[in-house]
């Protein structure tokens, strides 16, 4: 029989993963009782091809509660049997103490079990099984002789068990001399069931090894929710917990003393680290996929926390803030405006880095429209006359990822936007829609279409015009906004409101000149 746990807020000494696995080889291969079923254990391989093409041999009837019962006895056989060498758990011999577990669904269970080892280990059964309690109890004598030698000494009934087989896996345990080794060859949620039983008769010797356990095991991606649920629902951060759950929480990580006061700025900080990386990343092609994982991650947390804070940079603890989005937007613009200009001046060194800063720019224009912040970056982006005005000294082949920004902005940014960039956005656009892999001409298109039309009907007849002309000489090279054009024609010359005395519109129309 093992000796007592040390006590739980000892500081104990977890064990590594490399610990748990060097000995591991030791153990023997992981003895799996499957769940008591409701159905019969399914047939063998040859029967189970049988099934296959024959689904109606698959339903059977449920088992009657005697064969439930038999069932059950069974798996506790063999649960007893695969204890350790020596181990005294279920001997009618030795025991001192019988025990019955009763499921929520009437299946019951004995077994004799020893009060010394109970007491040991457990603070439920050391109150249970107390001298006070055992005084309670009929002396051996005012029972026949025939009982007293059939009968242990104690008697304790729990009712109500979720899982009988757990709680008598988790007996086991405290007749185990190596809880850790024991563990090992468990999976994660037989585990996180044996915790539960652990915590719930106070077995601290086998909380202490669960939680080593699942401080040291890899989880899959299912799993974490219930391992935060069940130990958050146990409330074990006195015994350890806490160490576990910093694995997917970092919320019971102690703040320093000049971050206490301010939650959320970690989780913060961690995110504007990371999105800093990928806009310096060096490698093209692992900064787009890094961009995607980020962007999907941004996302994911955004709609956790709600939805976006449209336009009051709010954010949550672990939330990208409006200012730090614009703050990276800024430092972005800046860069691309430095490279931008240097390259207009005829220094073609730093031309690579004017599409970088603009696929950045792209990128987080896209995080900010679809957090509903973006409304101040299309105004700073339309306000950029100076880039404008060198557009037409930047070589096409280098200026045109610019133009996919104005591109993305054709919605919101509308009179200002359209001022400053529509010429150029026009010269690259036969660039774009050779160079840009996954450009939709028809979106960008039915978007430039949309902006004029929402503009004043005056300044619409001068865009449109102008466009007009220049489709007809430039064709596939110049989006077509046919559409646009139809309605604002329609708009402008048609009677409307059925008045048939409305004098027509005068149409003043200029030829355009060519540079």
């Amino acid at each position: 029989m093992s000796p007592p746990p040390p006590p739980i807020d000892r500081i104990r000494s977890s064990p590594t993963l490399f610990e748990m696995m060097a000995n591991e080889q030791d153990c023997h291969p992981r003895n799996q009782i499957p769940p008591l079923p409701a159905l019969p254990a399914p047939p063998g391989p040859g029967r189970q091809q049988q099934q296959h093409h024959h689904p109606q041999l698959m339903t059977a009837p449920p088992l009657s509660a005697q064969e439930r019962q038999l069932l059950l006895q069974e798996r506790v056989a063999e649960i007893l049997g695969s204890c350790s060498p020596g181990s005294q758990l279920g001997d009618q011999e030795t025991g001192d103490v019988r025990l019955t577990l009763t499921s929520r669904d009437g299946l019951t269970v004995s077994m004799a079990v020893h009060r010394q080892v109970l007491v040991a280990h457990s603070r439920f059964f050391a109150a249970k099984l107390s001298d006070r309690w055992a005084k309670q109890q009929p002396p051996p004598g005012h029972r026949s002789a025939a009982a007293t030698a059939a009968a242990p000494h104690h008697v304790i009934e729990i009712s109500d068990c979720d899982d009988v087989e757990v709680y008598v896996e988790t007996l086991r345990l405290m007749y185990c001399q190596d809880l850790r080794r024991r563990l090992m060859r468990e999976d994660v949620p037989k585990v996180l069931a044996i915790l539960k039983v652990s915590s719930a008769i106070g077995f601290d010797g086998g909380i202490l090894s669960c939680l080593e356990y699942l401080e040291a095991a890899p989880w899959a991606e299912d799993e974490e929710e219930k391992v935060a649920a069940l130990l958050s629902q146990l409330r074990l951060e006195n015994s350890g917990a806490g160490e576990v759950l910093k694995r997917v929480s970092l919320e019971v990580v102690p703040l320093a003393a000049d971050e206490r006061g301010t939650a959320g700025t970690g989780g913060e900080e961690v995110l504007v680290r990371l999105l800093q990386v990928v806009l310096e990343g060096k490698d093209e092609k692992a900064r787009r996929e890094m961009k995607r994982l980020v962007s999907k991650m941004l996302r994911e947390n955004n709609s956790g926390c709600g939805g976006g804070a449209a336009g009051h940079g709010g954010h949550g603890g672990g939330d990208l803030s409006k200012e730090s989005l614009y703050a990276a937007c800024e430092s972005s613009l800046r860069q691309l405006r430095h490279h931008f200009l240097r390259v207009a001046g005829s220094d073609l060194a730093e031309a690579a880095q004017i599409s970088r800063q603009a696929d950045n720019l792209h990128w987080l224009l896209d995080i900010l429209v679809d957090r509903q912040m973006a409304e101040e970056l299309l105004q700073i982006w339309a306000a950029q006359a100076e880039l404008a005005a060198a557009h037409p000294r930047v070589p096409a082949i280098h200026r045109y990822e610019v133009s996919r920004v104005t591109a993305r902005c054709w919605w919101e940014a509308r009179c200002q936007l359209l001022q400053t960039w529509l010429e150029p956005f026009y010269e690259d656009f036969g660039w774009m829609r050779r160079a840009c892999k996954g450009l939709d001409r028809h979106l960008v298109e039915d978007g430039l279409a949309n902006t004029i039309l929402t503009l004043p009907l005056g300044l619409q007849q001068e865009i449109l015009l102008s466009w007009f002309d220049r489709f007809l000489n430039s064709g596939d090279d110049c989006p077509n906004i046919q559409r646009g054009f139809e309605v604002w024609w329609r708009r402008a010359f048609w009677r409307r409101n059925g008045d048939p005395d409305r004098p027509p519109r005068q149409l003043r129309i200029v030829a355009a000149t060519s540079p």
